[in-house]
């Protein structure tokens, strides 16, 4: 479904906005720098308590976006999991649970896999909560998590 709406602040403009509130800018002058209103720099700060996240690491043994594309390019070729594995040192269990959890070997894309990646590893904590508040408290109380919800 398309989005709807006036666009956002891209990655590296928050980068920016991120770099000139901790120089004490104000968001006017912020807003004013980016091209942007006001407001839309009062969202990105407000939405994380006017504090800076800290940067994106990965987990050592994660794959990069290079192995990935080294996945796909040896997908494209026909080559088998364990060959394709061998190149980067890599197991071939490890091609294996890649190229499953991101379609199969018909549909892998190393930048479609690598923005899920950093997508899933993102903290769970808010939308836990809000799964726990909303749609499945029966499920999450189950399993120990409680919400936070003032009815839950």
């Amino acid at each position: 479904m398309a989005r709807t709406g006036r666009p956002g602040l891209l990655h590296e403009q928050k980068a920016e906005l991120w770099q000139r509130w901790k120089a004490g800018e104000t968001l006017s002058d912020i807003g004013r720098a980016l091209g942007k209103h006001a407001a839309s720099a009062f969202g990105v700060v407000a939405a994380k308590g006017g504090f800076s996240p800290a940067p994106r690491s990965r987990r050592p043994g994660s794959l990069s976006l290079a192995e990935r594309e080294e996945v796909s390019r040896g997908l494209a070729e026909g080559r088998a999991l364990s060959r394709i594995g061998r190149d980067p040192g890599r197991a071939a269990s490890t091609i294996r649970r890649e190229v499953a959890r991101n379609g199969g070997r018909r549909v892998y894309r190393a930048a479609r896999s690598e923005e899920r990646a950093l997508n899933c590893a993102l903290r769970p904590g808010w939308h836990l909560t809000m799964l726990c508040a909303d749609w499945l408290p029966e499920s999450c109380r189950a399993n120990g998590h409680h919400s936070r919800s003032p009815g839950g």
